[in-house]
């Protein structure tokens, strides 16, 4: 469907990077854009009080010597 919005130049020119960088249409993107923005939040799971982080398909698990050392920079 074609319509018009009225944008601000700097959404603009991330919207035309993103659609650049993906190789669709600037509407492609603000359509997918304005999907996700649109979609009900869910609650986060949380276990003993603590929020729990859902990994990308595929993602490898953190070691606890990973854990432990980004625990003891902080």
């Amino acid at each position: 469907m074609r319509t018009t919005l009225d944008l601000d130049e700097d959404l603009v020119e991330i919207a035309r990077q993103l659609a650049a960088q993906r190789g669709v249409t600037m509407g492609q993107i603000v359509s997918a854009l304005a999907r996700q923005a649109l979609e009900p939040k869910r609650p986060r799971k949380t276990r003993n009080g603590v929020p729990l982080f859902v990994p990308k398909r595929g993602a490898r698990k953190p070691s606890l010597a990973l854990v432990n050392k980004l625990r003891d920079e902080a």
